[in-house]
């Protein structure tokens, strides 16, 4: 039955081999990452052999005359169960789709360069920051943090900003957000409170209580929410804004002297963003405007440009200072660290491929270069170990020999063997351990590392200059009347005036809001009255 049925099928004829010496396809190109030893040279290439066929054939090679109808008994069916070319497209299918971000689902990424412009070496060895005009290779991916893939860029959100640095020493990645601080201060919050942000998950629903509810025992955020409840909350996209590094970590120079650092990143097109009103009408007309207005802007050849500054600390400071400068939660004022220019980020290129290079993009603050190093800000310190794990996990264990990636100066690891997707092919490699007097595989030069002291005791405790108000007290007495109004009208409709918030919720609430600034707890204390909620 099967033989009379192919044999009614009419099919294109299969086009002859070519001739011996005739004109070979073009072979696509192989990202090569080749390492600094001859003998343990490799190229990885996504595309199998590298060889890409004439006409369409599975997976395995097996050429394929007929893509659109399913191996059947007579016209009708039933399918049969040995269509290999449908079971492959099928399964296939099922899993195009790796798992989401948890957080920072919904981005955009670019490509570009980054530029020395300020001379830098006294204070870190880090090659790729060696000497003014000396450029690397970045991509950069800009992202929302709480709406899952599919939401709209227009939500009043903090926007990730984060940078992958290709230099000579290995890949650097500066991950932070458009806003200079954060909510927590200690990762072992920040399971609670992505769930705080996220759905309800009797209803899947996203219900402002339950982060009013969460972050009323952690008033570490009041300097958060200052930044996202204010005008700045909601980017016109992601060219006009800021971004940081949120985090402090460590810069050292050859003497092996240690400084402190924060990342600013400033835009050249100015900060803009969009009041809530025009947040509305842009997500009614285009959900993903700021990744259009991104890649548009790239096409036609108007790169945006951002440049980079940072704070520099000696450690002996701390002491003297009212506020930790460790605390993820707290800016370093500018009077007392100037910022210092480094150089510029240019973006002038757009992605090839949306998979492979946006959501397979993977960052982690872990990946650091010579030079740089981490601090002990206890929410870094989580993050080192939570950034890499959720991409082993999302990815795969082999997510750093993917090409976007993957180091361009090139990696000698012959540890780190097979796993799921170990696509790279190291020929004849019989030695996966180390040391060993055969390989002939070396170590790289020493170089300063952090030599800071470590000694005390086991504890599990809040730090001890916590000055939970200061700070977003400063900020909102900088704006102007207008700015203080509308950022406490956000305060009552996102927060206080909620479905499900309580009235303990709201009193404690009014009551962080006046320790911040007395004239704004009583401008809530009225707002809450005139909606006939006294308190």
């Amino acid at each position: 039955m099967r033989r009379r049925l192919l044999a009614n099928r009419v099919c294109a004829p299969r086009p002859n081999a070519r001739a011996a010496g005739a004109p070979q396809p073009p072979q696509p190109p192989c990202v090569a990452l080749i390492s600094r030893s001859p003998s343990y040279s490799f190229c990885l290439s996504w595309q199998f052999s590298g060889v890409v066929a004439d006409q369409w054939t599975t997976n395995s090679g097996l050429p394929v005359y007929n893509n659109d109808d399913s191996l059947t008994v007579n016209l009708r069916g039933p399918v049969l169960l040995e269509d290999y070319h449908l079971q492959e497209k099928l399964a296939h299918l099922n899993r195009e789709r790796i798992p989401e971000r948890l957080v920072h689902a919904v981005g955009a990424s670019a490509k570009g360069y980054f530029e020395v412009t300020k001379d830098v070496s006294n204070f870190t060895f880090a090659d790729f920051l060696s000497e003014p005009g000396k450029k690397t290779d970045v991509i950069v991916r800009f992202s929302t943090a709480v709406p899952s893939r599919g939401g709209a860029e227009t939500v009043r959100d903090p926007r990730g900003f984060a940078v992958k640095f290709y230099t000579n020493e290995g890949n650097y990645d500066l991950v932070g957000n458009n806003m200079p601080v954060f909510f927590i201060r200690d990762g072992m919050k920040f399971a609670d409170m992505v769930h705080a942000f996220k759905p309800n998950p009797v209803t899947n629903l996203i219900d402002n209580w339950r982060f009013v509810d969460f972050f009323s025992h952690h008033p570490e955020s009041l300097h958060m929410f200052t930044h996202v409840l204010d005008d700045i909350g909601i980017p016109k996209d992601y060219r006009h804004m800021n971004g940081f590094g949120v985090h402090t970590f460590k810069w050292i120079n050859r003497e092996g002297k240690e400084r402190l650092v924060k990342y600013h990143w400033k835009s050249s097109q100015g900060v803009e963003s969009l009041l809530d009103e025009e947040a509305q009408a842009m997500g009614g007309k285009d959900s993903l405007h700021a990744t259009r207005d991104l890649i548009s802007s790239i096409a036609k050849g108007d790169f945006p440009e951002w440049v980079l500054h940072v704070q520099l600390m000696d450690p002996s400071s701390i002491a003297s200072l009212d506020f930790d400068p460790l605390d993820a939660t707290k800016t370093w004022p500018e009077d007392q660290f100037p910022l210092l220019e480094v150089g510029r980020m240019v973006l002038n290129k757009n992605i090839n491929n949306f998979f492979n290079e946006n959501e397979q993009l993977a960052f982690s603050p872990a990946l650091v270069v010579p030079g740089i190093t981490y601090s002990d800000d206890k929410l870094l310190q989580s993050r080192i170990f939570a950034y890499t794990d959720t991409q082993r996990y999302r990815v795969g264990p082999n997510y750093l020999s993917l090409p976007v990636n993957a180091p361009k100066s090139g990696i000698l690891n012959n540890q780190m063997v097979d796993g799921i997707l170990n696509f790279v092919n190291k020929p004849n490699e019989e030695v996966n351990y180390f040391p060993s007097k055969i390989s002939g595989a070396l170590l790289a030069e020493r170089y300063p590392i952090s030599g800071e002291s470590i000694c005390g005791k086991r504890m599990q405790q809040v730090i001890r200059k916590e000055s939970n108000f200061a700070q977003p007290g400063e900020l909102y007495r900088s704006w102007d009347a207008d700015r203080q109004e509308r950022f406490a009208e956000r305060i009552s409709k996102e927060m206080l005036l909620q479905p499900g918030v309580t009235e303990v919720l709201q009193k404690i609430w009014v009551h962080y809001w006046g320790e911040v600034d007395v004239g704004l707890g009583n401008k809530l204390m009225k707002k809450m009255d005139d909606a006939g909620v006294p308190l």
